[in-house]
This record gives C-alpha cells, sequence and structure tokens, in this order.
C-alpha cells in the first residue's frame, strides 16, 4: 500500500509509543490517516507523537496522551478527546496487552487492560465509527489458538476473549457499517523486545523458534502493522469478522 490508501482518515491507537504499536501508528500515518494514540508513560507519548510527525506525509498528523487503559474512564475521555481534536474516528486499533500473569491479582489487572479496555474503548469509539462506517480492529496471538511454550497465562487466555468478542462484533456493530477484525500475530522479532530478550537468554529456544517458520525467521513489526493498514482501507471493505493471521507459516494447523 503506497497511495495514500488512508487519505484524510482518523485512527486511534492503543499501546502506541513502541514495538507492534508504534509500527502500526507510523503505518495509518504513512498511508494518509491522522492518528492519535495513547500509553501510559507521558514522556514516551510525546517522543513518540514527535517523532510520528516527522514522518507523516499527505497532510496527516500524530496526537497522543499519557492514558492508563486499566483506567476505563480516562480511556473513554482520551476517545471523546481524540475524535474532538481530529474531527471524528475512522478506525480503533486496540493493541494493548499486558504482561502474562500467573497469580491472581495479574489475572484481574490483565482482565482490564486486555479485555474490558477493548470494550470500553470500541463502546467509546462506536459512535464516531458508525457514521458513516468504520473499522475496529483488534491485536490479537497466535497463542490464543494454539498452546505455546509459555505455558498457561493470562496472555493466551484473554487475547482468546478478545478475538472472540471482536468477532461477535462483526454481526453486531456490522448491522452498523463498522467492520471488526482481528490480526493475530506469531513471533514477532521487536528491538528490545521479548523476543530480543529470549535471543540473548535462551538462544536454542529462540533458534527452534526461528526453524519452525517455512522461511526460517520471525516476522517484524512492520508485517503487522501493514495487515492492519489493509483492514482499515476500503480495499478491505467487504471483510468482516475475520482473524488475519500474520506469522509466517509459524502455526501448523490448517485454517478452512
Amino acid at each position: 500500500m503506497t497511495d495514500a490508501a488512508l487519505h484524510g482518515q482518523i485512527a486511534l491507537v492503543t499501546g502506541a509509543t513502541k514495538g507492534i504499536g508504534r509500527a502500526i501508528a507510523t503505518a495509518l500515518l504513512r498511508e494518509g490517516a491522522s492518528v492519535a494514540i495513547c500509553a501510559r508513560h507521558g514522556d514516551a507519548v510525546e517522543a513518540a507523537v514527535a517523532e510520528l510527525n516527522a514522518g507523516a506525509a499527505h497532510g496527516a498528523r500524530a496526537i497522543g496522551a499519557s492514558v492508563d487503559v486499566a483506567d476505563h474512564e480516562a480511556l473513554r475521555a482520551w476517545v471523546a478527546s481524540s475524535a474532538e481534536q481530529l474531527g471524528g474516528v475512522d478506525t480503533y486499533v486496540h493493541n494493548t496487552s499486558g504482561k502474562p500473569a500467573r497469580n491472581l491479582e495479574g489475572w484481574r489487572k490483565n482482565f482490564d487492560i486486555d479485555l474490558m479496555s477493548l470494550v470500553h474503548g470500541a463502546e467509546a469509539a462506536t459512535p464516531f465509527l458508525c457514521d458513516g462506517g468504520g473499522s475496529l480492529i483488534s491485536i490479537g496471538t497466535t497463542a490464543a489458538g494454539e498452546h505455546f511454550a509459555s505455558g498457561a497465562n493470562s496472555y493466551s487466555a484473554f487475547k482468546a476473549a478478545v478475538t472472540n468478542w471482536t468477532l461477535g462484533q462483526a454481526q453486531v456493530l456490522g448491522a452498523q457499517g463498522i467492520r471488526c477484525n482481528v490480526v493475530s500475530p506469531g513471533p514477532i522479532m521487536v528491538q528490545g523486545g521479548d523476543w530480543d530478550m529470549i535471543k540473548n537468554a535462551m538462544p536454542p529456544f529462540f533458534e527452534a523458534t526461528e526453524k519452525a517458520h517455512p522461511s526460517g525467521h520471525m516476522g517484524e513489526p512492520s508485517d503487522v502493522a501493514n495487515a492492519v493498514a489493509f483492514l482499515a482501507s476500503d480495499r478491505a471493505r467487504h471483510i468482516n469478522g475475520v482473524n488475519l493471521t500474520v506469522d509466517g507459516g509459524f502455526l501448523k494447523r490448517v485454517d478452512f
């Protein structure tokens, strides 16, 4: 996608100061969409917005705010404020996720961060998204549908819930003209991210995971971001209720 497929559109992306979220914001800006981002740390948001605006094109711009998505009222206020500043919302990208938890306190925290922030954010964005149609895109994971080495924890469970809820909205919100899809990455190499740390701390496991990909290497954040940009565009106008896997063939199951 190189012809400003999202020119004039407006997108909100949660958790977008680094990694996949940052790549998504970059891709949407590249395609001409103005973008609002949020994350917990104000300094990181400010720096990310400055860098995103430096690379923006087609008259698009980026804004951002410090928001803890577990504070659902603050999240709703951010959606409303971003829509007011940018002039609406065409695409809402739910990217925020907490670290895997195995104790009950961590599970409750992840419930608010992973799942309920999606429900609150999407509900707050719906009045804007249904004004002429829009797109809700959640970032899932292949670990939601297949056991992975990290074992049973909150991450896979709540990502499965995020996927189920989002795809279910394809029927509910779809009737209001809002397309609802999920992008599920497999292992993605993010500089300074989990797989980068695993590469240094557990070389045999990292190498085995790479070899499990038919291509012999993991994906990059831009691979996920390009899929999101496509789903947000009119080129995907008849795609609704789809879980788009971006894993380079890492999963061995056959999706019919």
